[in-house]
């Protein structure tokens, strides 16, 4: 029988916090139960501790596995993560704590111990801090008294071996106390991992040691030291995981908002304030109970989020990625409800729960500064100590108020204070913006009716100094959604899909700062149209409000631009819009998709495109106001997504509609003038051409392709068909010119025009692993075709690799001449899953015969996949269809691709057979199932109506651009 042992393994008092959060521990593991059984195999082997490794082992194992089951089990049953982090450790102590026993007493027995053989084990980390992912690493400290003896590292090699048997990660130091202070001193991550350590067996005077010497040599007088490091670390982290709360696949530990912050809340307030528990920093006022709660609530979260994590993945994984967001959303009870898939509640969730991380850290570090606020040593008369501004005191250079009460008693002046700082361009005092939080709810109808309120609010969502910041203060601190409940519904909206970048009310508030932007000449160079019209607008509150209000309505289910109109007409006379005003706001709000959907997906050469377009906006103030608005709005959407190309294709379409609602008359220079332009500009490039060449070359291209690439594209083209020229009568020409600005190769195919051409490049590229993001078709008069393809690699990059490139080449060259056939080898190529395959996308064909007097247009939607518009092109090849113009594009995991076809006798495709063999081929080789299929509809139903289901077909991607070929 074994001797007593509860004095080396009895848990220390400050960790039965830990303990009495746990119900029913023995079920998860009994100790006790444990050595009994290790008893009984040394009484049934008659040999001792120590050559019973593998039985031991075996047991432990055993023991290991039937707590973690019992663990998940309880999870499962809807137990949260908090209790799935204290159970974790709970277990992982008592295998540790019975390891120690057996090395320490049983294994490595000293009859008369001196000084020198005292050993104490010590958790430390997040270990040491009671919270154990069921993944997680187990951070161990073997604290010796002086130096490592023989002794101390047999009994930490016992115990570190067989945690490792066991498939246990264990990070490990054996220090002495000594040791442990000089380390700490001069490294902040190992003063960070003490500061939460925790004794778990041996010798607690060692401990209590290192703890008394931890809190007298380092603890004392370097608060300030430890604070500033804990939050540049944060700094630092932040950047290197996007600075975000809202990225598509958030790191649950260590971004933004996420379980490290509150981690470094913790140190902060351990080390500052001395407490064992944050619970403790309601009694020292720090945090009111209600601040603690929500502490808790989002810890509590983010741990549940990240046990899920754990055990979908059966290792350590903190990325939320696209993938587990559906399944963890369904198991943490996140239902479909009308306007909102369960999985956009739920990220929604999460990143309100993110913004309330920001919120403690901002209230801690109020309390903190005003905690370590000096007096003045030479205490001066209150009337010179005193400044203010507009009814704030100035303190320490930043606006604040003398006590909370006045905001209770004022409301507006939570308003007020923003358009000050905004005014004056000074910063808020961290302890006001905490007293705002508190105070919210006299933010009430009385308040949101007052003309006072709504005019300091009009003044800064339109002032000239930066709107974008004080917004967003303002919803950081919850007066900007309080006032205006309706932009408080889209606070952390979400949608699930990969191209989405932001949160409705992130986007919202960026659009406004690009708006502000382009009125101060920012983007001129990017936005040269934007730039020079948004001073011609009537109001520039018509134009602010319209950006604002233009995704109000988002996450309620039905077409957000039609309730959103809803929402102008009663919000636009609260805060002071005329009716005419409020009229204009509402038609942007309505239609702030349609110059982006006609521009990006309809052929704007057509003359019909633009006669319905002009019909629809009917006026050139309306005009104006919609392409600033369609501009901002794409703008703001995520890193990437505009270019220049987008911009040419928003010009282009302004010019025409212009042009048509002026009866012809419009400031800036006609199409006949811009295209004449633009041949000056290729003629000064080309100064080694003869004039001759020259007129030759320009008189082959159609009108069309002078307006759709800049001068160098267009110089590059003409000595590429000049080169091709002087090969023969039948030229192959393949010109690749990568773009990194946009992350795409530029890949031209000069070639005979020829039936199915498209297609056999589609083919080959797909061949290449080339990713097709865009592509523009150009016929020449004497039959010849200039094909650009805009390509990038898998991982959405220039595909500019050498290597890839030449076989790009020579599959293209095959290809077209027969040797090759794309569709046999396309369809014996497997990709394998991927993360994002978890987005569906139901494939849609909608076929227009009134968008076009001469053409019929086919717009097909599908999943994104390699080979997708090979397979799309073949099949209208097959059709005997020809394809005038063609409009490639992807949105995240989504494709939206157009056609402008016609039949072999040059006409609309009118047949009802035909029509339904073009659907129903076209389904076939999407893979259809339970397609979604609509037919002929005037361009106002198909295109304007239609776009509000696909909302993201009318605006651009990063991955892929806009664009149309033109014949």
């Amino acid at each position: 029988m074994f001797p007593p042992t509860a004095g080396p393994c009895t848990p220390k008092p400050e960790a039965s916090f830990l303990m009495t959060a746990i119900r029913n521990k023995r079920q998860i593991i009994h100790r006790r139960a444990l050595m009994a059984e290790i008893e009984r195999q040394v009484a049934e082997t008659r040999r001792p501790v120590d050559g019973l490794r593998r039985e031991i082992l075996a047991l432990l194992k055993d023991h290991l596995a039937r707590g973690r089951a019992e663990i998940r089990r309880r999870f499962d049953e809807g137990a949260d993560g908090a209790h799935v982090v204290r159970e974790n450790c709970y277990l992982v102590d008592q295998i540790v704590r019975t390891l120690f026993e057996l090395a320490y007493i049983h294994v490595y027995p000293v009859a008369n111990p001196t000084s020198a053989d005292r050993l104490c084990l010590v958790a430390i980390g997040g270990y040491g801090r009671g919270e154990l992912a069921p993944h997680s690493d187990v951070d161990l400290l073997f604290l010796m008294p002086y130096k490592q003896t023989p002794r101390g590292e047999q009994v930490a090699e016992y115990i570190l071996y067989l945690l490792w048997d066991l498939g246990l990660k264990v990070g490990h130091a054996v220090r002495s106390v000594d040791d442990c202070i000089a380390r700490a001193r001069a490294d902040m991550t190992i003063r960070t991992s003490l500061l939460e350590s925790r004794q778990l067996c041996g010798e607690m005077v060692l401990y209590e040691d290192l703890r008394r010497r931890f809190a007298a040599d380092i603890m004392v007088g370097t608060a300030s030291e430890f604070i500033d490091a804990k939050l540049g670390e944060r700094d630092e982290r932040h950047r290197r995981m996007g600075d975000s709360r809202y990225v598509l696949e958030p790191n649950v530990k260590e971004g933004k908002g996420g379980l490290r912050d509150l981690h470094t809340l913790f140190w902060i307030a351990k080390y500052t304030y001395r407490v064992q528990n944050l619970s403790d920093l309601v009694e020292q006022k720090v945090f009111t109970a209600g601040e603690y709660r929500r502490f808790a609530k989002a810890q509590n979260f983010l741990w549940t989020v990240r046990c899920h994590l754990h055990f979908l993945a059966g290792r350590p994984e903190d990325r939320l990625t696209f993938d587990v967001q559906t399944e963890i959303g369904r198991l943490m009870g996140y239902a479909d409800r009308p306007g909102a898939r369960g999985v956009e509640r739920f990220m929604k969730h999460y990143y309100l729960v993110a913004k309330d991380v920001g919120d403690l850290t901002r209230i801690l570090c109020a309390a903190l500064e005003s905690a370590n606020q000096r007096q003045p040593k030479i205490r001066l008369p209150s009337i010179l100590m005193r400044r203010e501004i507009d009814g704030f005191r100035i303190e320490g250079g930043r606006l604040t108020l003398a006590n909370r009460h006045e905001l209770a008693e004022q409301p507006i002046r939570m308003l007020r204070l923003f358009r000050v700082a905004q005014s004056r361009e000074m910063d808020v005092h961290p302890q006001i913006l905490r007293w705002i939080t508190q105070n919210l709810k006299y933010i009430d109808d009385d308040v949101r009716a007052d003309p006072a309120a709504n005019q300091v609010f009009l003044d800064i969502l339109t002032s000239p100094k930066d709107p974008e910041a004080t917004l967003r203060h303002m919803n950081e601190a919850g007066v900007f959604g309080r006032f205006v409940p309706d932009f408080g519904r889209v606070v952390a909206q979400t949608q699930h899909d990969m191209y989405h970048v932001y949160t409705v009310d992130e986007h919202t508030i960026r659009a406004i700062g690009i708006l502000s932007g382009i009125e101060k000449g920012a983007f001129g160079e990017d936005l040269p149209l934007a730039t020079r019209i948004v001073h011609d607008v009537l109001s520039r509150r018509v134009l602010y409000m319209a950006v604002l209000l233009h995704d109000i309505a988002k996450g309620r289910g039905g077409d957000h631009s039609v309730l959103g109109e809803e929402v102008a007409r009663k919000l636009c006379p609260r805060v002071g819009l005329t009716p005419e005003e409020t009229e204009t706001v509402a038609w942007l709000v309505r239609w702030h998709l349609l110059m982006s959907a006609v521009a990006f997906k309809r052929d704007i050469e057509d003359p019909k495109t633009v006669l319905d377009f002009a019909d629809q906006v009917q006026s050139i103030e309306r005009l104006r106001l919609l392409t600033v608005l369609t501009v901002a709005d794409i703008r703001a959407v995520g890193p990437n997504v505009w270019n220049g190309w987008k911009g040419t294709l928003i010009r282009e379409l302004y010019y025409r509609a212009a042009e048509r609602l002026s009866g012809g008359h419009v400031e800036g220079l006609n199409r006949a003038g811009r295209i004449a332009a633009v041949q000056d500009r290729l003629r000064e490039r080309l100064a080694d051409w003869a004039e001759p060449a020259f007129r030759a070359h320009v008189e082959r291209m159609p009108g069309s392709y002078w307006l759709a690439h800049d001068a160098e594209v267009l110089e590059r083209h003409a000595r590429l068909v000049a080169r091709a020229d002087r090969q023969g009568p039948a030229p192959l020409v393949i010109d690749v010119a990568p773009d990194q600005f946009r992350s795409v190769a530029a890949i031209t195919v000069y070639a005979p025009d020829h039936h199915g051409l498209f297609a056999g490049v589609a083919g080959a590229m797909a061949l290449a692993g080339g990713n097709i993001v865009d592509a523009r078709i150009v016929t020449t008069t004497d039959g010849m075709a200039l094909d650009t393809f805009w390509v990038q690699d898998a991982d959405r990059s220039a595909y500019d690799d050498a290597v890839r490139v030449a076989r790009m080449r020579d599959l293209v060259g095959r290809t077209l001449s027969g040797e090759l056939r794309p569709a046999k080898a396309l369809a014996e190529r497997r990709d394998g899953p991927k993360r994002t395959d978890v987005f569906q996308v139901t494939p849609r064909v909608l076929i227009d015969n009134r968008a076009s007097n001469t053409q019929t247009v086919i717009e097909v939607t599908a999943r994104d996949r390699s080979g997708l518009l090979f397979a799309i092109t073949r099949v209208l090849s097959d059709l005997a269809l020809t394809i005038s113009s063609a409009h490639v594009a992807t949105y995240g995991e989504r494709a939206v691709d157009t056609f402008y076809v016609k039949d072999v006798f040059g006409l609309k495709i009118t047949h009802q057979g035909k029509l339904a063999r073009i659907r129903e081929d076209l389904l076939a080789a999407l893979d259809a199932a339970g397609p979604v299929i609509e037919s002929d509809g005037s361009l106002r139903s198909s295109l304007i109506n239609g776009a509000r289901d696909d909302e993201e077909s009318a605006r651009g991607d990063a991955g892929g651009a806009h664009g149309e070929a033109a014949e």
